[in-house]
């Protein structure tokens, strides 16, 4: 799983068909404990994360068994709005 914020959108005029109707946006991977920002991806927004909130993200496989994704040309899918982080 990554970690990570929305950072950002993507707007593509022209995708394969089954990514018509899907939000894209630009994440920002950190890693968790440090915190420290590892680089960037690009994710099918699976539940309504919006600018700035810090998402929960699968990728390969696990993307297309996200809601709506099954035999999509897909690679990472956010899966969760996370409301905190805590280590113990």
């Amino acid at each position: 799983m990554i970690l990570g914020r929305v950072v950002g959108t993507v707007v593509a005029t022209r995708k394969d068909e089954k990514l018509e109707g899907k939000k894209l946006l630009v994440i920002r991977t950190q890693d968790p404990e440090s915190g420290e920002r590892t680089g960037y991806v690009v994710a099918v927004d699976t539940v309504g994360a919006g600018a700035g909130e810090m998402v929960l993200c699968v990728s390969g496989s696990s993307a297309r068994m996200a809601t709506g994704l099954k035999d999509h040309p897909v690679d990472t899918a956010i899966v969760g709005i996370v409301d905190h982080v805590k280590f113990d």
